[in-house]
Parts: C-alpha cells; structure tokens; sequence
C-alpha cells in the first residue's frame, strides 16, 4: 500500500473576495510539483462563493468536471442548451468532450454557497460533450459507501473514465472497508467533515490521504464523519 496525506492547510489558496478556493492540486496560479495529480484526478477544488457571484461563461475541453453542492445552491448553464439548479444532496457532472463553454453562479443574491469542483482525465478524448445531474438519499449512505458516479452503475451519474465517486457518512465508533472496483486503480479520500482514520492516517475535516496499490481501505470513525471517495485510474495516458 502506497499513500500519500494532503492536509487541509497545506492546499493552495485564491481569495477573490467574491471566491475563496482551496485547491488539493495545481490550479491556475498555485503550482506545487507534487501536487498536480492524484492518477487520473487532476482537480479537486473547495470553492466558496458570494451571493450573486460566480464563474462567467468559459471553454472546457476534454476532462470529466463533477460539481457537488455542500451547501447552497449552485445555477448552471452550458452550450449544450442546459441550464439548471444543483441543489444540496444533488450531484452534476459534465463531460467536456470535444468542447463546450458553461457557467456557473451563486443562485442566492444573498448566501453563499460552497461546491466541489473536481476534474478527471477522460478514457475516450473528444466524445459528443454531455450533461448529467442526480439527487442522491442522504439516508443510504449512512455506516456505507454510495456510489454517485460511475462508468457502469445504473443507479449513478455515467463518467467516461474508469472512476468510483462515493460518498459516506458514519457515525462515531463506525469501522469500514472501501473495496477497490477496478484493478490498479487508486482511492483519494477527502474527508468533509469529521474524525477519521483511514489507511491508518489520521484526518480532520478537508484532510486527504491517498491509497495505491491495495485492494481495500480501512475506515474508523472516531467521531460522526462525512467522507468522499474518488476512486480512478492511477496509470493515464
């Protein structure tokens, strides 16, 4: 088993005054050299934005982006003729394919809202771009994994990548293994909320560790934790 631990303060930051971003890896104008990717995962940002604010419309090409809300509510709208509202409780993604230009706002005037902007490198470049978005049961993730996106599970959002995104929640006291999906494939954890060892680290809230090269990933909650898994390929191309 190999790891790697990514502590809550030692991400990147960008204070925009209307954005305040914690980035997990390289982005925009925070380099670290060791940190541009996880495999395939190449972003992982914690974004907090003002009411009213947000992203105007720009490009994306190529990469795998999957927003979820923590809290507040997130409006979007591409060039695929998409415009909706994710929600809390609600996960998006959106294959960027051979390109398209989105944008995405705070939909309070008011409150702020905090999302997960996350990327992954495609399997197949330049497919037709498309958009997806799901309410996931907050209830059936407790004491387990639940899986929110995947290449080959009906029940999740489809991700043109051999990757896992799951989420759980545990209660205090709760031990419990991820079973890799795929052969080779590694699992960042970042953990949202909580006390949590896992892979034998221990976290607090926006720690990260990631695990390669092992089948399962042990879990024990020392006090009521939320967890997102991100399961992908750690050999790319």
């Amino acid at each position: 088993m190999n790891t790697v631990v990514h502590k809550s303060d030692s991400r990147g930051l960008a204070d925009h005054g209307w954005l305040r971003s914690r980035h997990s890896f390289s982005f925009a104008g925070y380099y670290n050299p060791d940190r541009v990717h996880f495999g395939a995962l190449r972003v992982l940002n914690d974004d907090i934005v003002a009411g009213g604010q947000g992203f105007g419309t720009h490009p994306h090409d190529n990469m795998e982006i999957v927003s979820i809300p923590l809290y507040g509510d997130l409006e979007h709208k591409d060039s695929t003729g998409t415009g909706e509202v994710i929600k809390t409780g609600d996960v998006q993604i959106m294959s960027a394919g051979s390109g398209l230009r989105h944008s995405e706002f705070n939909h309070s005037k008011d409150d702020e809202v905090q999302f997960l902007q996350i990327w992954v490198f495609p399997k197949e470049r330049d497919i037709k771009p498309r958009y997806e978005q799901k309410s996931f049961d907050i209830e059936s993730r407790m004491n387990k994994f639940q899986t929110v996106v995947s290449p080959d599970d009906e029940s999740a959002l489809w991700i043109n990548q051999d990757a896992y995104f799951s989420l759980a929640n545990l209660d205090a006291g709760t031990n419990l293994n991820y079973e890799v999906k795929k052969p080779g494939n590694g699992v960042y954890f970042f953990v949202l909320n909580g006390d949590v060892a896992i892979a034998g680290e221990s976290l607090l809230s926006r720690d990260a560790v990631g695990v390669s090269e092992s089948n399962s990933v042990e879990l024990k909650a020392k006090s009521y934790a939320e967890v997102l898994a991100i399961e992908v390929p750690m050999d790319i191309q």
